[in-house]
Order: C-alpha cells, then structure tokens, then sequence
C-alpha cells in the first residue's frame, strides 16, 4: 500500500526540503491505494515530450520562413504562402517521422523482451548468472547478488522486466505512437501558426498590416519563452531561465533566416 505523496516528494525536492521528504513519504503513514512504482510516464508529463518539441519546432521553423522571406523584402502574400506550406508539410513530416520512431522503439522493446522470457523459460540458470556478474560489477559482493537475485527471480514477469532494465538498459513505455504523433502535429500546429498570425491578422485590420513582422518577432518570442516555461512542468529547473535558454536558441536560428533572406533577397 503507498505512503508515499509522490507530487509533496517532488516539490520536497525540488526545494531541497528534507522535512517535507520526510513528511510526503510518510503521509501520516495513511495507506493510499495504488502501487508504489513512481509512473514518470503518466500523467502530466506523458507526451509532454512531443508537446515541446512539436511546438518548438513548429514555432522556430514556421518564423524561419516568415524572417527569411522578410529579410528579403518580398511581399506579405509570399511569407503567408511559405509560412502556411511549411506549417504542414513540416508538420506531417515531424508527426509521421514521430509515428514511425516512436512503433520501431516499441517494436523493438517487444522483441527483446520476448527474447528475454524465452531465455528465463528455458535457461534459467543462464539469466541468474548473467544477472549476478551484472550486480558483482557494481560492487555488490558474490553472495548478496546471488541472494537478491533468487529473490527476483520468484517471480517471472519481474524478473524479465528486471532484466530489460539491468541487462538491456530498457525501461518499457506505455506510451502511444498514435497519440504521439497526433500531440506532435496538434502543438506543430498551433505554435507554428502564431509567427504568421500577425499576417493574416493584416489582411484584415490595417493597423496590424504597418506591423506585421514586429508583431510577429512578438509573438514568436512569447512562444519560445513559454515552451521553456512549460518544461518545469517535469524538470527542476527554473521557469525564467528554462524560457530564456528556449528563447535563445530560437533566436539564433531566427536571426540566421532573416540574415540569409537579406542576403539573398535580389535572387527573388
């Protein structure tokens, strides 16, 4: 039964707050149902992988497109055209190039652990052995590593799954390919459009029109710098200096377009 607050222990740690270590993994030694395996791959932070990369790809990509074709003076139609064509067929490319990396993995994992419960089925001996040698090289003394190792091996699926993760380096995912690929284009999307937005937003109020790439260089930084923000969401470290590191490097690439577009522009 779990004891233990996992969100408290998190905070706990990201404070460096032992007392409320102590606390959230007490919890008042209130049993909660559920099973104490810490799940990194749930919940908020499941695809927030693909969320970020998507969306930072699609931010940088798409305003790429939009900086070059303005370095190079050419009209606002021209940086719609480019700015809406590189916004899907970047996208689906990503989305797809997630899909097919994403089911090869999985693949592979399936596999190599069916592989490896053939191997415990039919030579156990083998699999002890090899586990053993495997705790011996980290230190643990021959007669411990052979005790945890009996342990283990009483039960067969953690067993296989103890030797995916000690022999192969293999932590299984539950994740989805599908639902992978679709949260990569739906933030490709959506952050790609915002450097462009400014455009059409041009088309139809004039006021915007005298501002468009300005407005768009705006928005394009809010986006950078919320993505890196947002990567707090699972990590440690600060939101203000995640979203400036993204900004940063989104600039570069941005400030690289709009130099080669200047560059270039009388090739138009």
């Amino acid at each position: 039964m779990l004891t233990r607050k996992l969100d408290e222990a998190r905070d706990a740690w990201k404070n460096k707050d032992v007392e409320a270590t102590r606390r959230a993994h007490d919890g008042g030694r209130v049993p909660q149902s559920g099973s104490a395996e810490e799940k990194h791959t749930t919940g908020s932070g499941k695809y927030i992988k693909s969320v970020i990369y998507g969306g930072l790809d699609g931010t940088i990509t798409t305003f790429a497109a939009v900086a070059g074709v303005a370095g190079a003076s050419l009209s606002p139609g021209v940086v719609l055209i480019m700015g809406l064509a590189n916004l899907l067929a970047d996208g689906l490319s990503m989305s797809i190039g997630d899909y097919l990396s994403s089911k090869s993995q999985k693949e592979y994992e399936a596999a190599e652990r069916a592989r490896e419960a053939w191997e415990v089925e039919n030579y156990p001996e083998g699999e002890k052995r090899e586990l053993v040698e495997i705790y011996g090289e980290r230190g643990m003394s021959d007669e411990d590593a052979r005790a945890v190792v009996e342990i283990v091996a009483k039960d067969r699926k953690s067993w296989v799954d103890t030797m995916m993760v000690e022999e192969l380096g293999i932590i299984s995912s539950d994740e989805s390919p599908m639902k992978n690929a679709l949260a990569t284009f739906a933030s490709f999307a959506l952050f790609g459009f915002l450097p462009i937005s400014a455009y059409v937003l041009g088309m139809f109020i004039p006021a915007v029109a005298a501002i468009r790439f300005p407005l768009a260089c705006i928005l394009t930084a809010a986006t950078l710098f919320g993505h890196g923000a947002l990567k707090t969401a699972v990590t440690a470290k600060k939101w203000y200096v995640s979203g400036l590191e993204m900004l940063l490097v989104g600039s570069v690439a941005a400030i690289a377009a709009y130099l080669v577009g200047m560059l270039l522009g009388g090739l138009a």
